[in-house]
């Protein structure tokens, strides 16, 4: 059960995966926070790869393994707009103040990390009420890149790594210093694993130092 927010790199490496679990990976792709109320409900497999604080969550409940969670990498929320609009000011608290308040549309997820958070960033601006009717909520399952990409929002909000791999999305940077939230990916293995050995092989890999350069191709920064 694998985190939108390593999904890119986790495919770019998915051929030395396979190979490195000596079979074919049945994953399954989606938010943090769905795949949580998967789990609540009954979903298990062998591996997960989901933020540190619900890893440790996991660990609590006696769903992963104590002792087993590694951090893969930090990934920070940025800002996208569609491929060839001009890239707007968001290089301090005020100037993305001033971009949100003048865009014509924003969109971020109600169901990720970033989307998650991105509301309180509206609040510290004091701006959420002047931009809640400007904001579009992706269907599940749809990136905000899509909704960018298409032009039916001006500025978009993700995990920098779930932005980067959609075509017709630039990527504008990082939300300021002061206003950021850095989540990190980590791993964990079911307690009922079927396949304990193969679920640690594909950690050794996704730690391993040739792994680094592909986190950082897809906007991560590799822990360790």
């Amino acid at each position: 059960l694998f985190s939108n927010g390593v999904k890119a790199v986790a495919l770019d490496l998915l051929p030395e995966l396979e190979r490195a679990a000596a079979a074919k990976l049945d994953i399954a792709w989606a938010s943090t926070n769905m795949l949580m109320d998967e789990i609540g409900k009954g979903a298990t497999g062998d591996l997960a790869i989901l933020t540190d604080e619900v890893i440790d969550d996991l660990i609590r409940q006696g769903k992963i393994v104590a002792g087993s969670r590694v951090d893969l990498a930090r990934s920070a929320i940025g800002i996208a707009v569609r491929q060839g609009a001009p890239k707007p000011d968001i290089g301090s608290a005020d100037a993305l103040k001033q971009t949100l308040l003048a865009a014509r549309a924003i969109s971020f997820s109600r169901t990720g990390i970033s989307g998650v958070y991105f509301p309180t960033v509206l609040e510290r601006l004091g701006i959420a009420t002047q931009v809640a009717p400007k904001v579009i909520i992706p269907s599940p399952g749809v990136p905000v890149g899509e909704v960018i990409a298409k032009g039916d929002a001006e500025i978009g909000v993700q995990q920098i790594s779930e932005l980067l791999p959609v075509p017709g999305v630039a990527i504008v940077g990082p939300l300021p210093a002061e206003l950021q939230k850095l989540t990190v990916f980590s791993a964990g293995i079911f307690s009922g694993a079927s396949e304990p050995q193969a679920a640690r092989a594909l950690v050794a890999l996704l730690t391993a130092p040739a792994a680094r350069p592909v986190y950082q191709r897809k906007g991560m920064e590799p822990v360790g």
